[in-house]
């Protein structure tokens, strides 16, 4: 179980764990960003370059004129504007898909689309302590597989209230609760998942979880105008420019509750100050930062060597190196021909001799169920020789 290995690690190297806070920030590294849920969703509509988009929905000017483009978010609490939600509901319309994953939706979306959720009280979830958690599609989309799991906090947001009419079911929680929903509306499909946990690299990183994304971009538009990624309000959790959706903002319209707010500060600030004792104060021992990114990987290869899992360790070495090219050089590395070769090589300035035994190398770890020791040895030393002759 990962938590575990990870507080073994952590005794046995003196190093610290990785940083499990929940970002879903698609360059983060980390357990909860979501790299690898970016990566997926780009290989899954590997004709399509998946865009990244930084503002608000209701400002995306660029997606409005679209009629058959995909739409992926990923934040711990989607706060929107009921402009944001028109515009996304007007998107949806229009024959896009839009795939949203948040543990709290904003009601104002819940409200234009006649569900409800119930999310726990988060004291009460770290109360919880952890466990083997899991998810589950129906098994019309995720066949063979049944669930998919890991070992952290349950899975505990989910639909209390659905729209009968428009919606369809798609996803459960271990409990059984429904967990991700698809909303039809005019020509387009809008997916609601509460629970961005199952999109981050922990997650997908487990076992063979990334096919639950995979299977979920499966029922998605197959061959879309655009793909986009947003990673804008993964950290608008509190406050929208020009709109504040925070607590102080509503206390703040009230002059008795404001007066209060103001009287009740100053009054602790006056207790600091005269409780305070004239002592010196400890110096703490300032540590370096670790770069837990690195903690969270080794981590994860241990695993997979311990399982002496070759196969799995090689698959993933070629998808990394797949993505390298694409996002470097804007080839289609599905192609494998001695075309695709020949670009390659001038581009990246490697011979064409070394290129070309590098892919002979990836397309028999390709067509072979299982590697030795040996083969995925000289894979990985090829792809390396590949990254420090390029230009």
């Amino acid at each position: 179980m990962f938590l575990v290995s990870c507080l073994l690690s952590a005794c046995k190297f003196g190093k610290h764990m990785p940083d499990l806070k929940e970002t879903y920030f698609s360059k983060e590294t980390k357990p909860f960003g979501t790299y690898i849920a970016k990566s997926i969703l780009q290989n899954s509509f590997p004709d399509n370059f998946v865009q990244t988009v930084k503002e608000p929905f209701e400002t995306t000017a660029a997606i409005f004129d679209d009629t058959s483009s995909v739409y992926f978010c990923t934040s711990r609490n989607l706060l929107l504007t009921e402009k944001d939600v028109d515009a996304i509901l007007g998107f949806v319309y229009n024959g896009n898909t839009a795939f949203f994953a948040a543990a709290n939706f904003d009601t104002l979306l819940l409200n234009k689309i006649f569900c409800k959720t119930i999310v726990p009280d988060p004291l009460f979830e770290a109360m919880g302590g952890y466990g083997h958690t899991s998810v589950k599609l129906l098994k019309e989309i995720s066949q063979p597989q049944d669930s998919f799991g890991y070992y952290y906090r349950p899975f505990a947001s989910h639909f209390s209230e659905i729209n009968d009419r428009y919606s369809r079911i798609i996803g459960y929680d271990a409990a059984g609760n429904t967990n991700c929903i698809v909303f039809f509306w005019g020509k387009g499909k809008l997916f609601l998942h509460t629970d961005p946990r199952a999109f981050s690299n922990y997650f997908l990183l487990t076992n063979d979880n990334y096919k639950y994304m995979q299977a979920l971009t499966q029922i998605m538009n197959p061959h879309p105008q655009h793909v986009y990624w947003n990673d804008y309000y993964y950290k608008i959790d509190h406050k929208r420019s020009g709109d504040s959706n925070s607590s102080l903002s509503e206390i703040f319209k009230y002059p008795s509750l404001k007066a209060a707010f103001w009287l009740l500060l100053s009054m602790f600030l006056l207790y600091i100050f005269f409780e305070r004792k004239r002592k010196q104060r400890v110096i703490k021992e300032t540590r370096p930062n670790e770069n837990s990114s690195v903690v969270f990987t080794e981590t994860i290869a241990r695993l997979y060597l311990q399982k002496h899992d070759n196969k799995n360790i090689a698959d993933k070495m070629i998808t990394y190196f797949n993505e390298f090219v694409r996002n470097n050089y804007y080839l289609n590395t599905n192609t494998g021909s001695r075309e695709f070769i020949t670009a390659l090589s001038r581009k990246s300035g490697v011979s064409e001799e070394k290129t070309t035994a590098l892919f002979h190398a990836i397309e028999h770890a390709n067509q072979n169920s299982t590697i030795d020791d040996y083969q995925l040895l000289s894979l990985n030393q090829q792809i390396q020789e590949f990254y420090k002759k390029r230009k």
